[in-house]
């Protein structure tokens, strides 16, 4: 049985070697659970051939993190790095992509 969050590692992983029609997008994610950090970095250590760069502020008086991160890869794949990370209790996701 394979787990669910394996099997869409696997899919990330197959599109980003053989999609050819990577998008670039800017992915904006706030982080206002400190518990929920670990598991954030975690998520984007998995997509981190896709990543092109991440820029991360925390913003004390308000007790969240923000971050920014480029990435170049499928829409589909984008679109699951968001949809993962915004399942995680405590974080907001929202990619932004270039027009085609």
């Amino acid at each position: 049985c394979v787990s669910p969050v394996a099997a869409e590692e696997r899919f990330f992983m197959e599109m980003t070697e053989t999609e050819s029609a990577n998008r670039l997008a800017l992915v904006g994610i706030i982080v206002s659970d400190a518990d929920a950090v670990e598991t954030v970095n975690a998520v984007l250590h998995e997509y981190g051939k896709s990543i092109l760069g991440r820029m991360g502020l925390p913003v004390r008086e308000r007790g969240v993190n923000a971050i920014s991160i480029v990435v170049d890869a499928p829409a589909d794949a984008i679109n699951s790095l968001t949809g993962r990370l915004g399942r995680i209790n405590g974080v907001a996701a929202k990619a932004l992509f270039q027009k085609l």
